[in-house]
């Protein structure tokens, strides 16, 4: 079929919405909207609706490449600037995304693309800030807890509950920082450290930073000596576990062992830091991606999931929307991607029909000429 891609793009976007189960979220009427085309991800915003069906006949006559609303609530929506549109609260959002974090498959794909590791990756430290963070050190409770797969590479999660929405975002920055490890106090959790004597330290079982340091170091022990950087550890790993789980550190004797400790513990903070993006977390102005809706860079579904099911969401099977038909493409050069179980590259300079999800995909991101259309 000879059709323009964009334009055919967008007749599958309508066809979607015009199909797609409820899409507006709660308190709409107090929300500001903002969508995007090829170009922008962000074309206009300051825009309001009264409900489901008027949002909904905007995305149909529009077919938007991206939509966006506010986590906040406000009592003028559509009036600028900002503060002229009187905050009522915001939900505490966190976007999770791994082109932040530095994995080894992204070496072979580049940080734009996704496989299954890396996707995996997201969903881990998804559950990691919900379950050793946003439940056990802040007091949030599971049922008030959202999450969305971003539709791109990872997920965004919703706090809802009534004290969350009420932080300012200075309490909201503090959030962030303490997610993240910023201005961890070494000295308060080993409070032996740089003293003659024995190290003492945290438990696993301990509240906070020190039980997670405590937990992610057993973690990493059973993990092999590459991940301590100290043979003698791992070959000691009874002796060294059975002192942790009793706060003492110092069962096996470490060279410089200040510095070495200090060096382990900071690559922790490290990691942890790169995990979510403290100004969407931090800044109740963020506009952050609407569930079900879908992203403009891949043609995929910022799928909303519930918390039980999360554990088992495959987004590179389960977000996919376009399904029909099939599309012959022209690509240079692509690594190896996978979408809906199925395989295709690595390629270089390659003529082929593939599934249209998979052709829109890679044209979306900008790695192929649609060169026909069937449906």
């Amino acid at each position: 079929m000879a059709m323009d891609p964009k334009e055919f793009i967008l007749s599958e976007v309508r066809e979607y919405y015009s199909k797609a189960a409820a899409l507006a979220p709660s308190s709409i009427e107090k929300r500001e909207f903002a969508y995007g085309d090829f170009e922008h991800k962000i074309l206009q915003r300051h825009l309001s609706f009264k409900g489901e069906k008027e949002l909904r006949e905007f995305l149909v006559e529009k077919a938007p490449m991206h939509v966006h609303y506010s986590p906040a609530l406000y009592k003028y929506h559509d009036a600028r600037p900002m503060e002229a549109k009187g905050l009522l609260g915001a939900e505490l959002t966190f976007d999770i995304d791994i082109t932040d974090m530095d994995l080894p498959c992204q070496k072979v794909h580049g940080k734009d693309l996704v496989c299954n590791d890396c996707i995996g990756v997201a969903k881990e430290e998804a559950f990691k800030l919900i379950e050793d963070f946003l439940v056990p050190d802040f007091g949030f409770s599971k049922d008030e807890i959202e999450v969305n797969f971003s539709g791109n590479r990872g997920y965004h999660i919703h706090v809802i509950s009534p004290s969350a929405m009420k932080l300012s975002e200075d309490a909201r920055k503090e959030v962030a920082d303490y997610i993240s490890g910023r201005n961890l106090n070494f000295s308060e959790i080993f409070p032996t450290m740089g003293q003659r004597g024995i190290l003492m330290g945290p438990k696993p079982d301990d509240y906070g930073w020190g039980g997670k340091i405590a937990r992610n170091f057993l973690k990493a022990l059973e993990s092999g000596p590459d991940a301590l950087m100290a043979k003698n550890l791992y070959r000691k790993k009874a002796l060294v576990e059975m002192g942790i789980k009793n706060g003492n550190w110092d069962m096996v004797y470490i060279k410089k062992k200040k510095d070495f400790w200090e060096n382990i513990l900071k690559k922790q903070v490290i990691k942890q830091s790169d995990i979510i993006d403290k100004n969407v977390t931090s800044y109740t102005t963020h506009t952050i991606r609407l569930p079900n809706t879908i992203h403009g860079s891949t043609g995929l579904l910022a799928k909303k999931v519930s918390l039980p099911d999360l554990e088992k969401f495959d987004p590179l099977k389960e977000a996919i929307v376009f399904k029909r038909g099939e599309m012959k493409i022209r690509v240079e050069k692509i690594p190896a991607i996978t979408l809906n179980g199925e395989f295709y590259g690595p390629l270089e300079k390659s003529e082929l029909y593939v599934p249209s999800y998979v052709g829109i995909y890679l044209y979306l991101k900008g790695l192929a000429q649609i060169l026909e259309i069937s449906k």
